[in-house]
């Protein structure tokens, strides 16, 4: 499981995502999200050799790219996850190609999951988002995190969600002390 070091990018991700109702709100809106980008990455064609025209986009290569890195990174999780990844990024092509005004709906189900998602930050995590800290990273790692979070609620790996909590709970401690120590020293007089 440490392959591409897994529980450091598990541990990154989850301490910016430990309250439960953040954790729900992720898993809802997040698969919406990849759905929505892939169907908007289905306007940029790209020259893909064997594959049909309707299909030959970037979200076709995303799909691709996000699948393999998946299954290099968590290999169980992630080859449950390729195929998923790849059928939003056919459905969403198709939809972009069959779907008056898709583009339209899709761009505005982009901004309110945002929106839902950095409320989740701000009224239930009280920091944040990762992505502020490291974008690609929380890009990347948002699918597969919650992905990993649903396995867990399944039973999946336990030992691995207990060394993930303790490691998660010891890095928001960090956190917090370091952010504390931003504050140290700034009183009214400074402002």
């Amino acid at each position: 499981m440490a392959f591409l070091g897994l529980e450091k990018h598990l541990t990154f991700y989850g301490s910016y995502h430990a309250h439960p109702t953040n954790i729900y709100i992720h898993i809802v809106f997040v698969p919406v999200l990849m759905f929505t980008m892939m169907s908007l990455g289905a306007n940029v064609s790209l020259p893909l050799p064997l594959v049909p025209s309707e299909y030959a986009n970037l979200s076709t290569v995303t799909a691709a790219v996000y699948g393999l890195g998946y299954i290099l990174l968590a290999p169980i999780p992630g080859t449950l996850l390729a195929p998923y990844v790849l059928v939003q990024s056919l459905v969403g092509s198709y939809c972009v190609g069959h779907i008056d005004r898709f583009n339209m709906y899709a761009a505005a189900v982009q901004v309110v999951s945002w929106l839902l998602q950095f409320v989740g930050h701000g009224v239930f995590e009280k920091r944040a988002p990762a992505l502020l800290d490291n974008l690609s990273q929380a890009l990347f790692l948002a699918p597969l995190f919650v992905w990993i979070e649903v396995l867990f609620m399944m039973g999946w790996n336990q030992e691995l969600k207990l060394r993930l909590e303790g490691s998660v709970a010891e890095r928001r401690k960090e956190m917090d002390q370091a952010k504390k120590g931003k504050g140290k020293g700034k009183g009214k007089s400074e402002l």
